[in-house]
């Protein structure tokens, strides 16, 4: 998790409170939407309402900071998945967890785009992130010879962000439309 975009370094105990409330309004809206009571979000964090609205001075805040933390988790999992898994491998099982991110964060993603410009820095950061994430994968498993050459980095985002979306109200539906896609992006006469 990145320290908030203040360009100030945190004292130890106020990091460790920035983390605890973007960790407890995760769960929260995760849990209820992002209209969760920030007095929730603040007690689950184990803070005053007044840290919590020193950090984020607005709801709006909060969920960036919710939203960007999460992204940033997202991105370095396909790095962590490319250092202990084969690249096909890594790709797949980075496209199951971008396909659950998205099942689990639709109505945050929606809440905060809505509110924000499409330029703000939260977004380029964002959109960056997991573009070089998906690169990262997509290439290492096209080299392999196991995904198709004509697949690009923005295709797997959206791919993901399609079933993600379909799934969202039959998330069993899932697993078996990524095994159909997967299927589709394999290489003829490649893996399975």
């Amino acid at each position: 998790m990145t320290a908030p975009p203040t360009g100030r370094p945190m004292r130890a105990d106020a990091r460790r409170n920035y983390e605890r409330i973007v960790t407890a309004a995760q769960e929260a809206f995760a849990e209820q939407g992002p209209d969760a009571p920030l007095e929730e979000i603040a007690r689950r964090a184990g803070v005053g309402i007044g840290t919590l609205y020193r950090h984020f001075p607005s709801r709006e805040v909060l969920i960036e900071a919710v939203y960007r933390s999460s992204i940033e988790v997202l991105s370095a999992r396909a790095h962590e998945l490319l250092e202990s898994h084969t690249a096909v491998e890594a790709f797949e099982q980075w496209l199951r967890e971008q396909v659950q991110w998205v099942m689990d964060n639709r109505s945050l993603a929606t809440t905060m785009k809505a509110g924000m410009d499409k330029g703000s820095p939260t977004f380029t950061l964002c959109r960056t992130l997991i573009s070089d994430a998906a690169d990262s994968l997509l290439r290492a498993a096209q080299e392999s010879g196991e995904i198709r050459s004509d697949i690009e980095p923005r295709d797997l985002i959206r791919l993901g962000h399609g079933i993600g979306v379909a799934c969202e109200t039959t998330p069993d539906a899932a697993e078996r439309l990524l095994a159909v896609t997967l299927d589709g992006l394999r290489t003829p006469g490649a893996g399975r």
